[in-house]
């Protein structure tokens, strides 16, 4: 009988972030309408400017899981703007694709102010609204953009001063297909190599309970803010993780980033957020806490993500116990615990073991 295997959450992440045999050759096989259709090269050029959206789409919400139905707006900004200076006297294409993607930037930035402060439905709606103010912005703007009879003038210098654009659409078709595939390799590198940027958040939610129906979302406050986070390719995203609720209201908050176990006061009452709340313990025997969950005695028991152990700290800040609960891997343990719970008659501690795939009991 075949024995089965079993892949780690880890190498499966890791993995997608490396190049596999079927990339290779579809990358290969978009050289192929220069000999199989070299009539359609025009088209195969919109096909790639319409993919390299999707791809800068993919980064907001694929990487950063934020919503937007106003994305179109940057992608209609960086058009403008490389029309326009080529327009008035600049039509070099790669200077004109860096000033564009600047200028999409900035306005990007700019707005950031503004809709980094509403989440779910309401910030759906303020993209979406934002989308159409600048649909409707350009649209009046008739003697800037040509408005609905589009920007007029535009002409565009050869490509390293050797490749002309032409009706016939192959240097067309080579500058976007050039264009799409540094983005994409960057977007590979956006995932796997993200910096640190102290914007995780902790929200409270008020769900309504409807019987047998999904609950209904009421309410939600912002309670912690500020914490680290970074993309990072064997677990997504590292950033505040495990969350757990004593009997008196305590919110503590297990800061990955940090390496710290905060706590955050009033935690189901409270309008404002508290920040990264109150330092209860860091280093130490914590290395990279993922799970938290809040003993019956009071104390904090977290799970470290970088070497197996679980770690048992008091409310005033005291790491009292430490036990190994997997040494499997290399370096031993890491990336191997992640979920954690007290069992309900409280004689125990129920922990996921990646590295095993596997739900254990711990007494």
């Amino acid at each position: 009988m075949a024995s089965a295997t079993t892949t780690t959450p880890q190498a499966y992440l890791q993995a997608q972030s490396r190049w596999h045999p079927i990339e290779i050759v579809f990358w290969l096989a978009t050289l192929l309408p220069f000999v199989l259709f070299p009539d359609y090269l025009s088209l195969a050029s919109q096909i790639a400017i319409t993919a390299l959206f999707a791809l800068s789409l993919d980064i907001i919400l694929g990487y950063a899981g934020i919503v937007s139905l106003g994305h179109a707006a940057f992608f209609g900004i960086g058009a403008y703007t490389a029309g326009l200076i080529s327009k008035f006297g600049w039509g070099e294409p790669l200077t004109g694709l860096i000033i564009a993607t600047t200028a999409a930037g900035l306005v990007g930035f700019a707005v950031s102010f503004i809709i980094s402060r509403f989440r779910h439905f309401t910030l759906i709606m303020i993209t979406l609204g934002l989308g159409l103010l600048a649909f409707e912005a350009a649209n009046r703007a008739h003697w800037l953009t040509g408005g609905s009879d589009g920007l007029q003038g535009v002409s565009i210098w050869p490509v390293l001063g050797l490749f002309k654009f032409d009706l016939y659409g192959y240097t067309a078709y080579a500058y976007s297909l050039a264009a799409l595939f540094v983005s994409n390799v960057l977007n590979g590198t956006v995932a796997a190599n993200g910096a640190t940027v102290n914007r995780g958040t902790v929200e409270r939610l008020t769900l309504l309970l409807r019987g047998s129906k999904p609950p209904l979302l009421v309410a939600h406050t912002i309670i912690g803010s500020g914490f680290g986070e970074h993309t990072d390719p064997a677990a997504l995203v590292v950033g505040p993780t495990g969350l757990g609720l004593d009997s008196h209201g305590t919110l503590f908050v297990a800061d990955s980033v940090g390496n710290r176990i905060t706590a955050i006061p009033a935690a189901l009452i409270r309008l404002t957020s508290a920040g990264t709340g109150n330092v209860v313990t860091t280093g130490g025997a914590l290395n990279t806490p993922l799970g938290l969950t809040v003993a019956p005695n009071g104390n904090v028991l977290t799970v470290n993500g970088g070497d197996g152990f679980l770690v048992e700290t008091t409310p005033a800040g005291s790491q009292v116990a430490t036990a190994l609960l997997d040494n499997t891997g290399s370096p031993p343990g890491a990336g191997a615990l992640f979920g954690l719970a007290v069992t309900p008659n409280a004689d125990g501690i129920y922990y996921v073991d990646d590295a095993a795939n596997t739900l254990n009991l711990f007494h």
